[in-house]
């Protein structure tokens, strides 16, 4: 299989520096950036104080700060955010230049390349890296199909900033939670429904028939509200689903015949 290459838009990159900047970002993102070597890359949120997604992120770790790879219509936004926080920590945060690309259908990571920390099927993530010989350039939608046909979420296009909560959007099966590594914000509210297993809705894909759905879309099972339409495309979309009116169920979207594809890493949901 020929490895394909995209690189993607809407993504873009913030800067983190200075001697604090590990003790700065480990009391706020989902994941522990304590033992993140130079080269080596995280998947966490930037969660509200009560435990809301507001922005997914992947930390590349550098030798005196990182990188953050972010929505980039939400860049700003992020920075923003985190200068609130910075408070009298001795830590540099900025927009900084550079072009997120991704490479998949490929075994190995060519050098200068970090593996998904998500799931290996996803391929590898750089920073203004070439396309490798005689891999397919391709362009960013592709990469969105590849990434919906593995069933995972992609928060920038389906989580609802101060809305979705990252559970929700698989977060914790998808590497982007670390439940040991002590406080973050919203560290609370997101322990407490992994422990006690309040989760009534999660991402999954869907399968059917035709164009996807519009966003928003109602899902129903039976007569029953079940959740509701995300991004998607022909054939497949992601759903926010209800957990407990799925199983068995006789799904539908606007009249159409819909059916959960769950992936393996999915299982079991809950």
């Amino acid at each position: 299989m020929t490895a394909s290459y995209a690189q993607l838009s809407g993504r873009a990159l913030v800067k983190v520096a200075g001697p604090d900047w590990r003790v700065f970002l480990q009391g706020l993102i989902s994941n522990d950036v304590e033992a993140l070597d130079a080269g080596a890359m995280r998947f966490a949120g930037l969660l509200t104080p009560q435990g809301r997604l507001l922005f997914d992120l992947f930390v590349i770790g550098g030798h005196e700060g990182c990188l953050l790879d972010v929505q980039a219509q939400r860049r700003q936004a992020l920075v923003e955010r985190l200068l609130v926080y910075r408070l009298r920590a001795k830590v540099e945060i900025a927009a900084a230049e550079g072009t997120v690309c991704v490479l998949w259908n490929l075994r190995e990571a060519p050098e200068g390349w970090i593996a998904d920390p998500r799931l290996p099927e996803l391929g590898f993530r750089g920073v203004d890296q070439p396309p490798p010989a005689g891999s397919e350039k391709a362009g960013e939608d592709a990469y969105d199909a590849f990434r919906l046909g593995l069933g995972a979420p992609d928060p920038a296009r389906d989580a609802t900033p101060d809305k979705t909560y990252p559970i929700e959007a698989d977060m914790d099966l998808l590497n982007g939670i670390d439940f040991r590594k002590g406080c973050f914000v919203g560290q609370e509210t997101t322990s407490r429904m992994k422990r006690r297993g309040g989760i009534r809705s999660r991402m999954l894909p869907i399968a059917f028939d035709g164009p996807a759905p519009p966003y928003g879309a109602e899902v129903l099972a039976g007569e029953l509200r079940a959740g509701e339409v995300l991004s998607g495309r022909e054939g497949r979309a992601m759903a926010l689903l209800r957990l407990d009116r799925i199983e068995g169920a006789s799904l539908s979207v606007e009249g159409r015949s819909v059916t959960v594809e769950r992936p393996a890493w999915l299982q079991p949901v809950g």
